[in-house]
């Protein structure tokens, strides 16, 4: 008999995926709109991941309106504040309200993320055996954070979308005292070839069809 699954709270960091507004480091390789394809792709794959992972509670923190690819199950909540750092804070508060079980939040942006990655970061926080998860991106950043007690403070202030954001982040957990649990580095979607090399590590994932139906890109943008 299979056990309940372990109080834990898993929370996607997401942006509607409009022509213009999500993925425009995509363009020109791609266009605006084919861009937002390949976004609500990478969304739907992130979502399906956290859907079919064992936690108690998934939330969607979204910055627009809820659309076809959301699946159910989540409990949807608006973001707010100004940058990056301040809307994970109060994405993190508005988490904390309704309940106090250890949380992990990714993005929308690493389509290759599986159900067994994310109960490795769930798992330390749930046993006590880690204080925080943290999964590190390629781009000098991190596409992972987890924390056995929620605390905002832990994200407010730290400079987003730079080369040394992973770094900064995880010097924060360190410098709080948090035994902190490293996760596999992932690669972001942020260029063509970025793209087409996830495609191609997840063949089966939305994400790939899509790239495979848009056809290559990649190549044509270094020329």
């Amino acid at each position: 008999m299979l056990g309940n699954p372990p109080a834990a709270q898993l929370m996607v960091i997401a942006k509607e995926p409009v022509p213009g507004r999500v993925k425009t480091r995509l363009t020109p390789a791609y266009t605006p709109a084919e861009a937002a394809e390949l976004a609500e792709a990478a969304l739907a794959d992130t979502l399906a991941a956290v859907a079919s992972a064992s936690v108690t509670r998934r939330i969607l923190a979204l910055a627009g309106a809820p659309g076809r690819w959301l699946p159910p199950g989540f409990d949807v909540i608006a973001q707010r504040g100004g940058g990056l750092d301040e809307r994970l804070a109060w994405a993190l508060a508005d988490a904390l309200v309704t309940s106090p079980a250890p949380l992990v939040f990714i993005g929308m942006d690493t389509p290759q993320v599986t159900p067994a990655l994310l109960a490795q970061a769930v798992e330390p926080l749930v046993s006590g055996t880690a204080d925080a998860t943290f999964g590190p991106a390629e781009d000098g950043g991190f596409w992972l954070l987890g924390l056995r007690e929620i605390d905002p403070a832990l994200v407010l202030g730290v400079p987003m979308s730079r080369e040394d954001t992973g770094a900064l982040q995880l010097a924060r957990l360190r410098h709080a005292g948090l035994r902190v649990r490293m996760l596999p580095e992932l690669a972001d979607v942020d260029t063509a070839a970025e793209a087409e090399r996830i495609a191609a590590a997840t063949p089966g994932s939305r994400f790939a069809a899509r790239v495979r139906a848009l056809g290559p890109r990649a190549l044509a943008t270094a020329r």
